[in-house]
């Protein structure tokens, strides 16, 4: 652990805090690093705080039936990790896994509800953000009920370019599993190994290994709209 590599701009706590707050956040914060594959936190720990992602990217998980992963999410620089947490009493109800080299700002939880009882701004903009969450998980338990599996699957490669982005090549710039689009699409490994099989004969997508890049993202958007 260090406290130095925080710029106090990348994270949404320094991004929407007053200024006045930030002096104090490089006093109380701890900036963590996080390796490739790193467990940040698991289902079952102990929640002590927060964490604002400002490089890397992050799964958040959690088990499912049959002892299967399931993804709630993917984060990338900005985002929150373990709010979930702090809703839900004194245990995590998900994991946490870095899918790259990550850093994190960890904030704890007595100081966070400091920052929130001083900071009406800061609580607003939070409770925005819980407020998006909630809408996105809803829809995701939607189409997890009843979107067509090839449609769930176009829908997790389309949610990934918008999380991750593109490189120079047009590739999005995290390399995500077969296993990890099949655990955050509801579906099998073999399910989406055939599918982008598919689409990559398609030339809609192409792959080197794990990396991606869509070519034609409107024809996922087709795929989407049609499975529904």
């Amino acid at each position: 652990m260090s406290t130095d590599a925080c710029d106090l701009s990348s994270c949404f706590l320094c991004a929407n805090c007053i200024p006045e707050w930030r002096e104090v956040i490089v006093v109380k914060k701890e900036t963590i690093h996080f390796k490739k594959g790193e467990l940040i936190f698991k289902e079952g720990d102990k929640v002590n705080g927060i964490y604002f992602l400002y490089s890397g990217a992050v799964k958040v998980h959690k088990q499912w039936v049959d002892q299967k992963e399931l993804i709630i999410r993917f984060t990338r620089q900005g985002d929150i990790v373990g709010h979930r947490g702090l809703a839900a009493g004194d245990l995590y109800p998900v994991s946490a896994t870095a899918l790259a080299a990550s850093e994190a700002c960890f904030i704890s939880n007595v100081f966070l509800e400091t920052i929130l009882k001083a900071d009406h701004s800061f609580t607003y903009r939070l409770m925005q953000f819980y407020s998006s969450e909630l809408q996105k998980a809803e829809m995701r338990m939607r189409n997890l009920a009843l979107m067509e599996v090839k449609g769930r699957i176009a829908e997790t490669l389309l949610e990934l370019l918008e999380v991750f982005g593109t490189n120079a090549e047009g590739y999005m710039t995290v390399p995500v599993t077969r296993q990890d689009i099949a655990a955050y699409a509801g579906t099998t490994y073999e399910t989406v190994f055939k599918f982008l099989k598919t689409l990559t004969t398609d030339k809609i997508i192409n792959t080197d290994g794990k990396h991606i890049k869509i070519n034609a993202e409107n024809k996922l958007r087709k795929i989407v709209k049609n499975a529904k």
